[in-house]
């Protein structure tokens, strides 16, 4: 896709959908002794985050995995579309999209492994970090320069700000 039919896509976007591990974190997992799964997230990620709302995004967490700690960072960061344990993310989309009356096209996604490919025929813009595995790189629509968790989430942000100013 030639960057000006991308950036008239990221220009479209009223709804963002990020996985957790590996996109907003940088996929390590520390269990501490008392069984419980801790994750550290990006401070410059998170005021992206902050700048699409203010932006008039819609956001959402959609994480395969479980943990409170995913819905602490969504809550600290105000957003209200929080879901984890998801076994099928396209029909998780599909529902959040239904729900907000927002359509695939003005929908992206940021994920970073092989149970993101499905959500392909659900959002108009696929995007994988620096270092998602290879099959979602190949299929994305744009692959970051950054890698989960340093960062990307916020380089993505930032594009799509980019694009609404212009």
């Amino acid at each position: 896709m030639n960057r000006f039919g991308l950036k008239r896509r990221l220009a479209a976007i009223e709804l963002l959908v990020l996985d957790v591990d590996g996109v907003q974190t940088d996929g390590g997992l520390i269990y501490g002794d008392n069984g419980v799964v801790q994750r550290c997230f990006n401070a410059r990620d998170g005021l992206g985050l902050k700048l699409l709302q203010q932006a008039g995004l819609e956001l959402a967490f959609l994480s395969g995995g479980r943990g409170d700690g995913i819905h602490q960072r969504a809550r600290h960061l105000g957003i209200s579309h929080c879901f984890t344990a998801i076994k099928d993310k396209a029909i998780a989309i599909a529902a959040l999209q239904k729900q907000l009356e927002i359509s695939i096209n003005a929908t992206a996604y940021i994920g970073d492994d092989s149970n993101d490919l499905v959500v392909r025929p659900q959002v108009g813009v696929l995007v994988s970090p620096a270092d998602g595995c290879k099959p979602l790189r190949r299929i994305a629509d744009l692959v970051l320069q950054q890698r989960g968790g340093y960062g990307a989430v916020r380089e993505l942000a930032d594009a799509i700000l980019r694009a609404k100013a212009n």
